[in-house]
């Protein structure tokens, strides 16, 4: 009738690399910083491996500016992990106001993005990196 209830097609951006898609993420967009978020974020190294098995990796956060970095893992069931300079969703577990602030993000990096924004809907997951038998929160 007059459109009202036809879906928008928007193209999804898709950028060549996932240093433009971060870049991308820090200046035009605004993740705060809470509980349960998941925060794109680009691999810069690559840590120690846990006692456990989970695996270390330093992650610059798409923030203003992308100045923050935080030390993240993957679970210790995990049986996929990311390489140095992929594009990351950072998931936010605790935020401990008893460290300081270069440290009180406490989280794990739950999945890969691939460099491609859909409008409404975020970044494109290429690959799952939280284990299957993690149950997602429920909110309620």
């Amino acid at each position: 009738m007059f459109g009202w209830f036809k879906a928008k097609n928007d193209p999804p951006l898709v950028f060549p690399d996932n240093v433009a898609a971060f870049e991308y993420a820090c200046s035009h967009m605004d993740y705060p910083l809470l509980l349960g978020s998941v925060i794109p974020a680009l691999v810069e190294e690559e840590g120690r491996t846990g006692a456990e098995g989970e695996r270390y990796y330093l992650l610059r956060l798409a923030t203003r500016g992308g100045d923050r970095t935080v030390w993240g893992c993957t679970l210790k069931e995990a049986t996929d992990f990311p390489n140095v300079g992929d594009l990351v969703g950072f998931r936010i577990v605790t935020i401990a106001s008893d460290l300081p602030a270069d440290m009180n993000l406490i989280g794990y990096v739950a999945c890969q993005f691939a460099p491609v924004l859909v409008k409404e809907k975020g970044w494109r997951i290429a690959r799952n990196l939280t284990p299957a038998d993690i149950k997602p929160e429920l909110h309620m």
